[in-house]
């Protein structure tokens, strides 16, 4: 039998999380993350923050990188001041996460970023966000859908291209294109829900939560990509030599 392709996917860490018992800090991902991949036929690997260093032999060990959604991103990174309506930072998570999308698009690691992680992939090309947008997130702490519809002839469209109604939670959303980002679906009111990065492998980013509904044709298109890899070397995964 083929090995899974390993996918890391990246995490929240929390403070003062209660579960039974216990009251302590955690890695937290909503469990619909790991069972996406799972259902894909990947392997998930949870990524918990960590020192950017780390970043590049974290990805050299992976097939492929989910980058999940979260908190808003800090707007000093993407050099715009703060709205009232921007979420507190979450600035180790942003570092780990921003070095993990570059250290991923330098090794050509197919990687899917979702929501926040598509916002965070155009940050990471010199691209903008817009700091909210009303519509997309009725309920606190539910769930919508709403239709989009695919740009022909990107690799999005090609994998699903009919208009797609998709589980939607975001109050922020792409505004300037990264450097070499395309958009590749738009939702009714013109907001971006898809880019991609044509020039570098696999590179998607979706506005929407795939992990939340049962439409596998992004993340089976991620799986397939990735490929189990040759073994890191010593010098990719900061390892010193056996003696």
């Amino acid at each position: 039998m083929a090995a899974r392709p390993l996918i890391g996917i990246s995490t929240y860490a929390e403070s003062g999380v209660r579960w039974g018992v216990w009251q302590l800090d955690a890695a937290l991902l909503p469990a619909g993350y790991p069972r996406l991949v799972q259902r894909a036929g990947g392997l998930a690997a949870m990524l918990p923050p960590d020192a950017p260093e780390q970043a590049a032999p974290t990805v050299a060990r992976l097939d492929g990188l989910v980058i999940a959604g979260g908190p808003d991103v800090e707007p000093v990174r993407y050099g715009a001041e703060s709205d009232p309506r921007t979420g507190p930072p979450a600035r180790a998570r942003d570092a780990w996460e921003l070095a993990l999308i570059r250290a991923a698009l330098d090794r050509r690691i197919p990687l899917l970023g979702i929501c926040r992680g598509m916002q965070l992939l155009n940050v990471a090309l010199g691209g903008t966000l817009v700091q909210h947008i009303d519509g997309h997130a009725e309920v606190p702490g539910v769930f919508g859908r709403h239709p989009v519809k695919p740009v022909p002839g990107t690799r999005y469209g090609a994998l699903a291209p009919e208009q797609t109604s998709v589980p939607t939670y975001h109050h922020q959303a792409v505004d300037r294109l990264g450097e070499g980002l395309i958009p590749s679906a738009h939702a009714e009111d013109g907001t971006v829900e898809a880019i991609e990065l044509p020039a570098s492998g696999w590179a998607v980013g979706v506005q929407w939560h795939p992990e939340m509904g049962d439409d596998l044709r992004v993340i089976r298109a991620l799986v397939a990509a990735a490929r189990p890899r040759p073994a890191a070397t010593a010098e990719d995964t900061g390892t010193p030599p056996a003696p």
